[in-house]
């Protein structure tokens, strides 16, 4: 028997959609290009790989579009995975929401906007320290988690409007950032079809190789595509602008990182960005001069912003799916007075936020992370599949485009990257497998003790 859900509807369309833009676009795109410059060597690949990350991203939100839209709760996955496979399930990719869906990214996207800030606060840079233990630089982490708490816990209306605002000035940002290039950038067209010296030495097997693993990283710049799922329960009209927002959203941030590539390359040839770790500012200094990196790097500091942002607003909408299903996590189904802000929630996942802030570097959390985020998703796509030869007669306002083969293809290309990332980064992959059996492990131990509680029955 399930509690009655205490969100109320409010968010439109384009909140909806701003919510997915503002999750997908974080520091990355602003990073990676230059670690694919070094290993394919060959502008035309690149495009090919932001563009094939972008179509496996958008085959993941028409999945996710076909579950949200037939089973419009707060949880996204949670919700289909309990469904489908079970509470244990449900509950295991909560769990792993939690600690390592949303906590830890917004601690790594936080964190990451603290080093960005030294460009303007140079005294930053050199990491200083309280006491002679504890950073500077964490402590203004920790404290804009909570800055952000603060402005989500004012009710519904005031935090998607802010999320709508600082989602508006990212992407106004990145504009500008084409726009100028086009009109007044000091670079040369040469540069987006030159290739590197040693693209020249690359056989078929190096190629695909490379291929392989600069896409495992593209699609953690793509991830986020699934956030508008997380807050269907307050939507206006769900089975409409859910499928709609997740679609939009992908594509809008499919177009914005395939320009931005195309000003990288304008801006420097390959062998200019290959390695590099700040791409858009070595780029944008050879557009601009100084006033580019200023620039670019205010933009990189609002899409950090709005990415912790919109995590803050969809991690607790997960946890309160929780507190309605399990009597011993009714706490986390509290609401703050009747602005329907899960604030129990909110509030927890600050706590946890604000540990891994100090218990890690930005890396190392992106790491932990990034299987774990990977393998719910799949279980949640694979949802689409058994639920079609399961439940025909699910009344399913939207229809995933191209089925089965998108979910199977999702799932194939998921399940490699998945491979090669525990390959590449087994201690990681092992630490996010075992908190996946610790989400398991308490489950199993607050069901044996729970008189009564959520119904885990499947759909039949």
């Amino acid at each position: 028997m399930k509690l009655k859900e205490g969100l109320g509807r409010h968010i439109a369309l384009r909140s909806a959609t701003a919510l997915v833009i503002a999750n997908i676009i974080g520091s990355g795109i602003f990073t990676s290009t230059g670690f694919q410059a070094e290993s394919l060597g060959h502008p035309g690949y690149i495009f090919v790989l932001w563009i094939v990350g972008g179509l496996l991203a958008f085959c993941g939100a028409l999945c996710y579009a076909e579950l949200g839209a037939a089973m419009p709760e707060a949880g996204a996955e949670y919700v289909y995975l309990r469904e489908t496979y079970g509470g244990v399930f449900g509950f295991m990719s909560a769990f792993v929401s939690l600690v390592a869906g949303f906590s830890a990214p917004i601690a790594s996207a936080l964190k990451s906007l603290v080093r960005y800030l030294t460009y303007f606060f140079p005294v930053l840079a050199g990491e200083p320290k309280l006491w002679d233990t504890v950073s500077v630089n964490d402590l203004i982490a920790i404290g804009l988690v909570w800055v952000l708490i603060a402005i989500h816990l004012r009710g519904i209306r005031k935090s998607v409007g802010f999320s709508d605002v600082v989602t508006l000035f990212k992407v106004a940002g990145i504009v500008i950032i084409v726009l100028a290039a086009a009109g007044m950038g000091h670079g040369s067209l040469a540069n987006v079809t030159r290739v590197s010296a040693s693209f020249q030495g690359l056989t078929r097997t190096d190629l695909f190789t490379a291929f392989g693993t600069s896409l495992i990283f593209v699609m953690f710049c793509y991830s986020g595509w699934n956030a508008a799922a997380y807050v269907a329960s307050e939507m206006k009209n769900p089975q409409r602008d859910l499928p709609r927002s997740l679609l939009l959203g992908t594509g809008i941030v499919l177009l914005l990182y395939l320009a931005l590539n195309a000003v990288y390359f304008y801006g420097g040839g390959v062998e200019e960005l290959a390695g590099k770790v700040e791409v858009g500012l070595v780029a944008s200094r050879a557009l601009f001069g100084g006033w580019g990196v200023t620039l670019v790097t205010t933009v990189i500091c609002t899409s950090l912003v709005a990415s912790a942002s919109a995590m803050t607003i969809a991690g607790p909408r997960v946890y309160y799916a929780v507190g309605v299903d399990f009597p011993a996590f009714r706490f986390l189904a509290g609401t703050r007075g009747g602005n329907g802000v899960p604030s129990t929630a909110i509030f927890l996942q600050g706590i946890i936020t604000s540990v891994l802030v100090v218990s890690g570097r930005v890396d190392q959390i992106q790491q932990y992370t990034g299987f774990t985020l990977l393998l719910f998703a799949c279980l949640a796509v694979s949802c689409v599949i058994v639920l079609r030869r399961r439940a025909p007669h699910l009344k399913r306002p939207f229809r995933t485009w191209g089925y089965p083969i998108t979910p199977l293809l999702f799932l194939g290309v998921s399940a490699w990257m998945m491979f090669w990332a525990f390959r590449g980064r087994p201690a990681e992959s092992t630490l996010s497998l075992l908190t996946v059996l610790l989400g398991g492990l308490i489950f199993l131990i607050s069901a044996a003790r729970r008189t009564g509680g959520a119904d885990s029955s499947k759909i039949q």
